[in-house]
């Protein structure tokens, strides 16, 4: 629980972390946050593969940012972010219970032991796929401003403008889903 906290702190300040570093360390010095943010997944390893490409991804971006002693790497941490979640989701969508069905199943949300009713398991579904497109978008702009963009703007985009692009995605998300409900008694 506790890495999990350090985990996600580290992931939501790393862009602030790294445009404020930038200029006053050395890209490889910087790339031990990125460490850190990895070394914070490990106990998630057990239980979680995109936790495991995530660690192996920054592992390798952390090897990256050593040895050329370039900011690039180090930048393209949120795209590996947005990767790991898109394989995940994306990956689910293979399976007869998608990752949002799986997460309200553990969240205690499913009215009987068989789960959830198939209108309602359709819903979850598209809301994967809805995700899946989010992670893809995200992870282009995200990419996009740490090939192009500014260290500013790479860091705005990454550490403030995405967390309020998700939280609008998740707000509209449970109002519809509060609709649906209501509409499907469910």
């Amino acid at each position: 629980m506790l890495s999990n906290v350090v985990a996600v702190a580290l992931t939501v300040l790393y862009p602030l972390a790294i445009w404020l570093g930038h200029g006053r360390f050395e890209p490889r010095w910087l790339a031990l946050l990125l460490l850190l943010a990895a070394a914070a997944r490990l106990p998630a390893l057990k239980i979680s593969a995109p936790a495991r490409w995530s660690v192996a991804g920054a592992l390798v971006l952390v090897g990256c940012a050593v040895w050329s002693n370039l900011l690039l790497p180090l930048k393209l941490y949120p795209v590996l972010v947005n990767l790991a979640l898109l394989g995940a989701f994306g990956a689910s969508l293979a399976t007869p219970v998608s990752a949002i069905e799986r997460m309200a199943r553990l969240s205690g949300e499913a009215q009987s032991s068989s789960g959830f009713p198939p209108v309602a398991s359709a819903y979850m579904r598209t809301v994967t796929q809805v995700w899946c497109g989010f992670f893809v978008f995200n992870g282009a702009v995200a990419l996009g401003t740490a090939m192009w963009a500014s260290d500013a703007a790479w860091s705005l985009y990454t550490g403030l403008v995405s967390y309020i692009l998700m939280g609008v995605l998740f707000g509209g998300e449970f109002l519809v889903r509060m609709r649906f409900k209501r509409l499907h008694h469910v």
